[in-house]
């Protein structure tokens, strides 16, 4: 890893904490951004990988056209995704920031990264693919409401917050509003009102787990970042949205998503499943009736889209909908 500015980290960690990262811009140079970049900005980037694989591995590809990474910072979102769609597919690459370094860094790393790629800084009012991260907590109503507005101009829109509680509900939201204008790619598997706002399900929220590279377990740099920002390097949660105006992937009547992790005890795992039909429910799986079930959710390797038959809350039968990707669970 190249010298980080441990400093700076720990300022932007703050203002992330303490949510004060929206009321100004945080970047003072192109030390930080690259200090950004070269640690918090690739747990991003693995965050991005998990969902832009899914969609690969459904046979799902973005059109082709203008790309604008809005909200950019030092650019890993455009960079992980023209690194997994293609240069070919990406026109030309938009990055916009209200940080100039930061737009200078990001359209700088980008052609780095692809060469030949037609990189832009500054915004476009009607990009065919619109790429968010990590932008919710920092807007304010007013500017969600301006953001939201230019969504509705784009063909698709891949959008990728932190997988806490207030982002995923902030996105729920974000969904509601834009369902109708979109078909809805992921993570949901219908394009019914989300089962988490039915009452009941005040407790539950719409979040995932990427998996980060195992090489950082053995790493001294990462070791220092995790102490130094007191961050659990096992831990990337993350909440998703992917919409486009084309028709979606087809999946199977029976297919659901797997909220968050299995709660895996003795006798049985308990999951929380999002229905095609918008329905959300806890089922649990035994270890007696689907021991190779179990034993693979115990050891983490399972995927969160599914095929399932349930009799009540059990679980009668689960298939993966989708070749398990290697390594453990996303």
């Amino acid at each position: 890893m190249e010298p980080v500015d441990w400093q700076a980290l720990e300022r932007l960690r703050r203002a992330f904490i303490e949510g004060t990262a929206g009321a100004a811009d945080y970047w003072q140079s192109d030390s930080d951004l690259l200090s950004y970049d070269l640690t918090f900005a690739q747990r991003i980037g693995w965050k991005w990988d998990f969902v832009l694989e899914e969609l690969k591995r459904r046979g799902w590809c973005p059109p082709e056209g203008t790309v604008l990474d809005w909200g950019c910072g030092s650019g890993i979102a455009g960079r992980a995704f023209v690194g997994m769609f293609g240069a070919e597919r990406v026109s030309r690459l938009h990055c916009a920031d209200r940080s100039t370094l930061a737009v200078r860094y990001a359209t700088r790393r980008a052609r780095e990264k692809h060469p030949g790629l037609d990189v832009a800084a500054g915004g476009v009012s009607a990009p065919v693919v619109l790429l968010l991260s990590h932008v919710l907590p920092e807007l304010s109503p007013g500017q969600t409401e301006s953001l939201l507005s230019l969504a509705e101009q784009a063909q698709c829109v891949l959008w990728v917050e932190p997988g806490d509680y207030e982002s995923s509900l902030a996105l729920i939201a974000v969904r509601e509003r834009l369902r109708e204008c979109f078909e809805i790619v992921a993570p949901c598997p219908h394009r019914h009102r989300c089962g988490v706002l039915e009452p009941g399900n005040e407790s539950h929220w719409c979040h995932h787990f990427a998996t980060p590279p195992g090489f950082v377990f053995h790493d001294a740099d990462w070791s220092r970042f995790a102490n130094e920002m007191e961050i659990d390097l096992r831990s990337l949660p993350v909440s998703y949205l992917v919409l486009d105006r084309r028709p979606a992937p087809v999946l199977p009547a029976d297919a659901v998503r797997i909220l968050g992790r299995p709660r895996v005890e003795k006798p049985f795992a308990r999951v929380l499943a999002c229905h095609t039909s918008g329905e959300l429910t806890e089922c649990h799986i035994t270890k007696r009736r689907l021991p190779a079930v179990y034993h693979r959710f115990r050891k983490g390797r399972w995927d969160s889209l599914q095929s399932f038959r349930r009799a009540g809350g059990e679980i009668e039968s689960l298939h993966d909908v989708l070749p398990v990707p290697a390594g453990p669970n996303h």
